[in-house]
């Protein structure tokens, strides 16, 4: 490690037995799973909290009340922009908890923001229902 001139950081540095424990690596959390369909135990990996978390943040910075001055065209292609991204980077591993999660967020968020743009009270998903939302503007759904 001083050959490479690296140092270890003390706070971050531990041992963990994988089979009882996780841990956190490049945005993904490697330790046990469990098979939906038998139950059985393995090791695998998935999208850590922290990412879907980052993920989530970013969304909700894109949709705030204060950018309803660009048009939806423009805003949800920047959107499928970003969760094509983060998409690709987390194509392997358990997804589906992760993309359900950010698939259901961005269609409220966007739908909250589309409320507030045309000043129209929300009624659930009635004015923007998922059809609008997916087919007309085109949001991306990750699956």
């Amino acid at each position: 490690m001083g050959k490479l001139k690296l140092t270890v950081n003390e706070e971050k540095t531990r041992i963990c037995k994988v089979p009882e424990g996780e841990f956190d690596f490049l945005g993904y959390t490697f330790g046990r799973m469990y098979s939906a369909r038998t139950g059985q135990s393995r090791i695998g990996y998935r999208p850590s909290k922290k990412s879907i978390q980052r993920m989530v943040s970013s969304i909700h910075e894109l949709t705030e009340q204060a950018t309803t001055w660009q048009e939806a065209t423009e805003l949800v292609r920047t959107i499928n922009r970003k969760l094509s991204g983060w998409a690709n980077y987390f194509r392997v591993g358990t997804v589906n908890k992760a993309y359900r999660a950010i698939n259901s967020y961005t269609a409220v968020r966007l739908r909250r923001w589309l409320c507030i743009k045309h000043k129209i009270r929300s009624s659930r998903y009635g004015a923007y229902p998922a059809s609008y939302l997916y087919e007309k503007l085109n949001l991306v759904r990750l699956s």
